[in-house]
Parts: structure tokens; sequence; C-alpha cells
């Protein structure tokens, strides 16, 4: 149904472009980009997935991605279940049942097609939004008109590393080597700075945040992701006990915890000195990410 339909529309789209005597690669780059799009989509992909945007649909019953959901990394549509968190750290940040519940779909929950959980879907949608690209990861790093960008990913963002060297303009910085209160990066360098769950273990998490600002281009954006609790605002944890991310017996002391972020994690962006700041939920409250934007 969708091929013979697209068909009538490209013949028409076209039609008006070669009427104005400009060919339609030459008029608009970003549509003959959207064209190439579609049809790789058609030919490649079942008619039903067409139907879906690069982002998730969510169960209003359960809060759970529902069976429409499609990955804002690589488009696939099929999800399984991990369980991740262990008794101690539950008890260390005092996570109710349904805290735990959220936080564990958040890491634990992935797409089978590409291996990206909740949490790196989400900075996906965050990053393609940014860039006011509707399309996932994978083609975004594709087109033509992404190749310009300087993109820098501060340490690996879950799953997406992979996807994001695909960029021409990529650059990656190990954390903790590269780190974020004293970047070496001159001011106005990146288009995009990316990082995955790393802000809360910063000692200065407004601080690592202003350096994010200052190493943006203007205009660019700050593309990130923190576990947050929502029900709570968030705590400094200087003064209790150290939690990790990760087995506590082999951890370093760059995975020990500072902070813990909860409903007023986007107030940290904003007194970074960031002007606009958008959030961006995949089975909420299961999963979100920011987008931040330099003026």
């Amino acid at each position: 149904m969708l091929r013979p339909l697209w068909s009538r529309v490209r013949h028409r789209i076209e039609h008006v472009v070669h009427s104005q005597t400009v060919p339609i690669t030459q008029r608009s780059a970003e549509l003959a980009d959207r064209i190439a799009l579609i049809e790789a989509r058609l030919a490649s992909t079942d008619e039903r997935s067409m139907l879906t945007p690069a982002h998730s649909v969510l169960s209003e019953q359960h809060g759970r991605v529902d069976s429409s959901t499609t990955c804002s990394v690589c488009g696939g549509r099929e999800f399984a279940s991990r369980k991740i968190l262990w008794q101690g750290l539950i008890d260390e940040w005092q996570l109710s049942p349904e805290e735990a519940d959220y936080v564990d779909r958040q890491q634990g929950e992935q797409c089978v097609a590409c291996g990206s959980n909740l949490r790196s879907i989400a900075l996906a949608d965050a990053i393609c939004s940014s860039l006011g690209l509707g399309v996932t990861l994978r083609e975004a790093a594709q087109l033509p008109k992404t190749g310009s960008l300087r993109i820098l990913e501060l340490n690996e963002a879950g799953t997406l590393t992979s996807t994001l060297q695909q960029f021409p303009g990529y650059v990656f910085g190990k954390y903790p080597e590269v780190d974020m209160h004293a970047m070496p990066f001159p001011d106005n360098s990146f288009d995009l700075v990316i990082h995955s769950d790393t802000l809360e273990h910063v000692p200065n998490p407004v601080h690592g945040l202003e350096e994010c600002r200052r190493i943006l281009k203007p205009g660019g954006a700050l593309c990130f992701t923190v576990p947050v609790i929502v029900g709570r605002m968030t705590r400094d944890r200087s003064g209790l006990q150290r939690s990790f991310h990760g087995d506590p017996s082999t951890a370093t002391a760059d995975l020990v915890v500072q902070t813990e972020f909860g409903a007023d994690a986007w107030a940290f962006v904003m007194q970074a000195g960031f002007r606009k700041v958008t959030t961006h939920a995949v089975a909420y409250p299961a999963a979100t990410a920011f987008s931040a934007f330099k003026a």
C-alpha cells in the first residue's frame, strides 16, 4: 500500500520542483536526504514500521514501552529485559520497589536488534531532536548535512559509541582522563557534546556542565543522561556511605556516586548558564535525557 502511494508522492514532488527549473537535488539537499531515507526504509523495512516514528510510544496502563515502540538508535521494534540492580545499591539509594523497577528498566530493557537500553534510546532521541532530524541516530550519521558537525563524546555514552563514531567529526574523550572540570579543548569547539550517566560522578556537577557549555559553539547542544529518581529532589552524597556504579570490590574512585539526581536535575543545567533545556522521556519515568542549548 505504501510503496505505490510513495511513488505518486515522489512524482508530484519532482513535478513541482522541476516546474521551477531547479533539479530536486540542487533545490534542497535536505529534501533529497529525506527522499533517500524514505526509499531506503521502504526497501528494507516492513510497512508497519513505517507507521511508527523513531521514538517510543508508551503504554499508558503500565508505563512500559508497548509493541509499537521503535528504537531511536536503529529502528528496531523488539525489546528484552534483564535485572541490573543489586540489593546493596537499592539500600544505599533507599529506593522503593517502584523506583528500583523503573531504574532496572532504564538500564536493563534493551532493543534486541542493537542492544541499546532505554537510557541510550532516550539519549539518541535527544541527539536527533537537537539536530532537528526525525530519523534514527544511525540514519543521521549517514546524512550529508551532519558531515560537518564536530561531536564530542565524553566517556562511552551507553551503547551509542559505535554509532557516534560514524559521524565524520567525532571526537572521543575518555573519563576520567578527560577531566570534566578542566577539559583540554578550546572555547567554541563543538556542535554537540554528549555524555551518559557520567555527571553523577563529577564532584561539582554545575561546574562540569559549565565546562561543557564553554566548549560548545554558539547554538550548539549538550545532550546527556543522569540517573533520575523522579519522586525526590537531588541530594549530595557527601558524608554518606560511598556508593559505586558497579561492583564495589573492583570499582575505582572515579565511579563513586557524588550526586543522586532527582526531579530538579534540569535546574543544574540552568545554573550552568544554558538558556534552554528540553527533556526526552522513554517509558517515563524509566528513562529521561536532556538537551541543553548554548545561546
